[in-house]
């Protein structure tokens, strides 16, 4: 813990953050899945987040946040993901609580406000979320839902999601509490020889680019939560015969819950990079007995791998000897970006997430180098200070961290919901390695090192 001595590290913190010398991140040696240190500007978002993260996808759905117009603006209307029908989804509605809502409660201006909105769009099914101030103020959402929901016969879903509640892994569980609501009327006892994907929201289209590798080894596709998903597929999911787990961050507790409620057993998979595609199209192939497919997946990924070695190698002499700095939400994201890295010649020298579970660490432990830095729930004082010791050239984070990146001269990737280009598949090895490329050997950065403070 040398390194972590010399920075003005809170104490509270300390355990959160190793620096690999034969230190173990499992155990006591790494202090991760729990609320942020009070005072120490985490980089996470809240419950209310959180929620909205993993349900807002839903193209059919809509959306009534229960609080103050502020948290409305929290919509998907920015981000990269796309849908292959309706984008009702991209638009938030919003109970608008002043004052006197606060006062004398907002139970009645919500009820007239899902009136509305089922009156005039029909809607197939509306999420109400509750916000910082009606957990606050104490208003039944869960009563007015249920009346709603038997007056126009349709699900109206009660999200539990002020911000003071948790953290963003929080959010995560109360929007899969919110699915499993959606989805237990629907319950099936007939088991369909195909999968449901969870946890990935078809950023820039990666939803299609995986779903067209599995119809290409032979697997059919029930359901896929929640980019681009739609109602009445959702309601199909129940009988799938295996659940493959993309965002492991998000979506693991909703696949342990239909595992207990459905009998669907679940995998977690990752399709970043060369290694984690091609393996991950192998296990499901494996997890659901099916050879053939296993077969097809061995020689589709086999010819991928062989067109990307050229590129790869091309590549490889640019960007060989430089050194990345990692700070993503979720640990499956992580591991996959540090084998990534190896690949182009990168060495990692700074790896963090938002909500990593001890697991994520201990297999970080074991890719990265040693001096690495590894860091739960960092905030933006302890990325700068690692980043600067380590001699990082680029960071590949989120919207939040980029500011930070540029300010201390150092490139930047965005691997986060607002890209617009799919860094999925093996169609992702090309664009992330060309943009990595084109981030890290930008000549702007020999104008500015020095420059910046």
């Amino acid at each position: 813990m040398a390194d972590i001595e010399q920075v003005n590290i809170l104490d509270e913190r300390e355990k959160s953050i190793v620096t690999k010398h034969g230190e173990r991140c499992s155990g006591d040696g790494m202090r991760c899945n729990t609320d942020s240190v009070s005072g120490a500007v985490s980089q996470r978002a809240c419950v209310y987040c959180g929620a909205r993260v993993v349900l807002n996808p839903i193209t059919d759905a809509y959306h009534i946040i229960h609080g103050p117009i502020g948290c409305s603006s929290y919509t998907w209307d920015i981000r990269g993901s796309l849908t292959s029908g309706e984008d009702i989804y991209r638009n938030s509605f919003c109970t608008d609580l002043r004052e006197r809502d606060i006062i004398f409660g907002g139970a009645e201006k919500l009820t007239k406000a899902i009136e509305e909105l089922a009156e005039a769009q029909k809607p197939k099914l509306i999420f109400v979320y509750s916000t910082c101030i009606v957990g606050v103020i104490g208003d039944d959402v869960d009563s007015v839902c249920r009346h709603m929901s038997e007056k126009y016969k349709i699900p109206v879903i009660p999200v539990k999601s002020p911000g003071f509640s948790g953290n963003k892994s929080t959010g995560y569980r109360m929007a899969c509490d919110a699915i499993m609501q959606l989805l237990l009327p629907h319950k099936s006892g007939k088991k369909i020889q195909g999968i449901n994907i969870l946890g990935d929201y078809n950023l820039a289209g990666e939803m299609w680019i995986i779903k067209n590798y599995l119809k290409k080894i032979g697997v059919p596709v029930i359901a896929s939560f929640t980019g681009d998903a739609n109602y009445d597929e959702m309601a199909r999911s129940t009988s799938a015969a295996l659940n493959v787990v993309q965002c492991a961050g998000s979506s693991t507790y909703l696949a342990d819950r239909m595992e207990e409620e459905f009998g669907i057993p679940y995998i977690k998979v990752s399709f970043f990079g060369v290694e984690d595609t091609t393996n991950s199209l192998l296990r499901i192939a494996e997890a659901l007995g099916n050879e053939e497919a296993r077969e097809k997946a061995l020689k589709f990924c086999g010819s991928e791998t062989k067109k990307l070695e050229g590129f790869l190698a091309k590549y490889r002499k640019n960007l060989e000897g430089k050194k990345a700095a990692i700070y993503v939400g979720g640990g499956f994201k992580a591991i996959s970006l540090i084998r990534q890295f190896d690949l182009m010649g990168i060495k990692t020298v700074l790896v963090g997430t938002q909500t990593g579970k001890k697991e994520d660490y201990e297999l970080i432990e074991n890719l990265v180098d040693e001096d690495t830095v590894i860091l739960d729930d960092a905030n933006p004082a302890e990325l700068e200070t690692f980043m600067n010791e380590k001699g990082a050239d680029i960071l590949t984070g989120g919207v939040k961290e980029r500011p930070l990146a540029y300010k201390l001269g150092i490139a930047f990737c965005d691997h986060n919901h607002e890209r617009k280009h799919a860094l999925a598949g093996f169609e992702g090895v090309y664009n992330f390695t060309k943009e990595i490329n084109e981030s890290i050997n930008n000549p702007v950065w020999e104008y500015v090192k020095g420059a910046c403070v």
